[in-house]
């Protein structure tokens, strides 16, 4: 879903990998993190990759999430027309083969330019067949992200505890991306989904560069992918990106940033808002019989909403500059 039609994400993930930069690939939890998104790559003049995982996008249909991924493309179509980047969707985490109908539905919405499907939890075999049906139902006018090992922590509904992780095998990555057609391959190099400590992480760059160079010496320019990015120190990012990733998934840190900004925000005004100790707690009148009235400056929901909008577009802004993205729109080159 590009504002351009000229311009694809397969073009966008090349530029990259030749310019040596990255993405972070940011899932959206809420429409005011979906605006500070935008507004905050528009701001680094950075090209946004967005992120729906099934449980985001039953969220945003009411329960069902087919109708929350046609909700979300017309949001994010009709809000992207108004910035000067490209902009892309990725349905997240589609577990094969339980998710199959939902990933062709998603896909026939016109919505997505990329899926990702994991069917990491398999053996290597049952994992490469589930992978290659996927590819072939998906065809070819959308990208396929997959997964090869595993990584610890909770995504979505589905926790892998940490003696249950282990790493992307180099030679084993090359089998992978050859029998199975993939476009990208998100590997397991130490990272962990949901809240992580940087400092509890044994992220390994060295392995991404081993599976980098492997899948180039075989003739495969495939962009990797680092899932679990929320807690990965700077530094390690910087050397990912080195290392060939171009792709980054990061939810949780959005996730905070939203409640601890909400919450921040309703804890600095809660004098405005919640009625003093002794005062009745008259919603529905409004607190007419008291002397006391709630102030609409601080609880009318956009005024937390903006506030929430404007962190996330720092944070994003900020990412963008850890990811070098910034100031690489490709819009540039078809203006």
């Amino acid at each position: 879903m590009t504002r351009d039609p000229d311009v694809d994400l397969r073009t966008c993930y090349e530029r990259a990998r030749d310019g040596r930069y990255g993405f972070f690939a940011s899932n959206v939890t809420h429409f005011d993190v979906l605006v500070g998104l935008l507004q905050g790559s528009a701001d680094a003049d950075s090209d946004l990759v967005v992120q729906l995982g099934k449980e985001e996008a039953a969220f945003f249909g009411g329960g069902d999430p087919v109708v929350g991924v046609r909700v979300f493309g017309a949001c994010l179509d009709t809000l992207a027309e108004r910035y000067g980047i490209e902009v892309f969707c990725n349905i997240d985490h589609t577990h094969i083969p339980d998710d199959f109908e939902y990933l062709e539905a998603a896909v026939d919405s016109g919505v997505p330019d990329s899926v990702m499907v994991d069917a990491s939890d398999e053996p290597f075999e049952r994992n490469v067949d589930l992978t290659a049906e996927a590819v072939d139902r998906v065809g070819d006018d959308v990208l396929v992200e997959a997964e090869l090992g595993r990584i610890a922590g909770v995504e979505g509904d589905t926790e892998t505890p940490d003696d249950e992780a282990f790493y992307t095998d180099p030679e084993d990555a090359v089998e992978f991306v050859e029998r199975t057609g993939c476009d990208l391959l998100a590997v397991s190099i130490g990272t962990q989904h949901g809240v992580a400590s940087g400092r509890d992480l044994d992220v390994r760059p060295d392995l991404a560069a081993e599976i980098n160079g492997a899948l180039l010496d075989a003739g495969h320019d495939t962009p990797l992918v680092v899932h679990g990015a929320s807690g990965v120190p700077d530094e390690r990012i910087e050397a990912l990106i080195d290392a060939g990733v171009c792709k980054f998934n990061k939810n949780t840190r959005y996730q905070y940033e939203f409640a601890r900004t909400a919450a921040d925000f309703y804890h600095e005004h809660a004098d405005a808002i919640r009625p003093p100790e002794g005062t009745a707690d008259d919603r529905a009148g409004f607190f007419a019989d008291s002397d006391w009235e709630p102030d609409k400056t601080y609880f009318h929901p956009h005024v937390v909403s903006e506030t929430v909008r404007d962190r996330i577009a720092t944070v994003m802004g900020e990412l963008c500059e850890l990811t070098r993205s910034a100031g690489e729109t490709i819009s540039d080159e078809y203006e």
